[in-house]
């Protein structure tokens, strides 16, 4: 019985990292969408809903990083959550919010104009995050049971 319990920290943890690479990936990607997406000559909504649907993406993961005992429903109701109040929080005008809002990671991390479409791309996102946890999750099973 004592044997089972250090396995499942180890797993927790390597669930983690598989979460924080997976974070650190959509980042980068959304990042470059936001700021090359326009040069490179993307749509407007692809740039502004494919942001959001990472943005979802990313506090999926950064939820199952945070607490990786979790289920992927309970993450998913918890990343829902956080978009929730984020995207309303979008009607709260006060001078210090709008202040952070206007500065890049106010922008990137709580945006400044309420949408109702970002909720269906926030949606989208977290489906996104689900899947690739899973994904990743499978491909970590299979090649950590080869290992020696």
């Amino acid at each position: 019985m004592h044997r089972t319990q250090p396995d499942k920290a180890v797993a927790l943890v390597r669930t983690s990292l598989i979460r924080a690479t997976l974070a650190f990936a959509v980042i980068v990607c959304g990042l470059s969408l936001r700021w090359y997406g326009f040069p490179l000559g993307l749509p407007a909504f692809v740039v502004k809903y494919g942001g959001s649907l990472l943005w979802a993406t990313m506090v999926f993961l950064l939820a199952g990083v945070l607490l990786p005992q979790l289920s992927r429903n309970q993450l998913s109701a918890i990343a829902a959550v956080i978009a929730v109040v984020v995207e309303f929080s979008r009607l709260v005008h006060t001078p210090w919010l709008d202040a952070f809002r206007l500065a890049t990671a106010g922008a990137l991390l709580l945006g400044r104009i309420f949408s109702p479409w970002n909720l269906v791309a926030y949606a989208v996102g977290i489906v996104f995050g689900v899947w690739i946890d899973r994904l990743a999750g499978m491909r970590a099973l299979v090649g950590w049971a080869k290992a020696p």
